[in-house]
């Protein structure tokens, strides 16, 4: 679009003063930038550099580690971790939210829907009635670490992993010997890496 046109449909009295904004000379009133906006069918955050390519974004603790690794004890005690960048429309209910963290999935347990390598978003839980059947969830049983599937059968907690490789087995817990398990968490986003 011209300066000329811009000009014309925002109903500015001088043709020059686009041309002013585009080399940072000046900025749009308040009126002109609604008007902007209208035009180009973007933000005002976005057209005042706010937003990254026009997307809203929040940044996450990422953990370089993998579920299978081994996270530490807690995951909220620890404090080296860095951060990852993540677009608020790919989060949706759940931009913003300062509890998710992010790790790495390792291994094939739940490859038919979580590749190794994918990444994935996890929102602690306090206890198990937090989660619902169908759930997909990281727990730390006997001090190793893993993803899968949870379904709750009267007085067991079934961890189910969904994989070709049929090595792989449900984890059954019974609700009276629950002591050594610990659910971190609820997956409610995976990444995954189709390269």
């Amino acid at each position: 679009m011209t300066q000329k046109r811009l000009s014309h449909l925002l109903e500015l009295t001088s043709d020059s003063t686009v041309s002013q904004w585009e080399r940072g000379v000046n900025a749009p009133y308040g009126k002109d930038l609604v008007k902007l906006t209208s035009i180009f069918n973007v933000s005002s955050d976005y057209l005042l550099g706010l937003e990254d390519n026009g997307l809203s974004v929040n940044e996450y603790k990422y953990f370089p580690a993998y579920v299978s690794a081994g996270l530490p004890n807690d995951v909220e005690a620890v404090t080296d971790y860095e951060t990852i960048t993540i677009p608020d429309k790919i989060m949706g209910k759940h931009a913003g939210n300062k509890n998710i963290y992010f790790i790495k999935v390792n291994g094939e347990s739940m490859n038919k829907i979580i590749p190794h390598d994918s990444l994935i978003a996890v929102r602690p839980v306090s206890s198990v009635h937090e989660l619902k059947n169908d759930d997909i969830v990281v727990y730390r049983k006997d001090s190793e670490y893993a993803i899968k599937r949870l379904v709750i059968d009267k007085d067991k907690l079934i961890f189910k992993p969904e994989s070709t490789d049929e090595r792989f087995y449900d984890d059954v817990v019974h609700i009276d010997d629950v002591d050594d398990l610990t659910i971190k968490g609820k997956v409610v986003l995976y990444i995954v890496n189709l390269d």
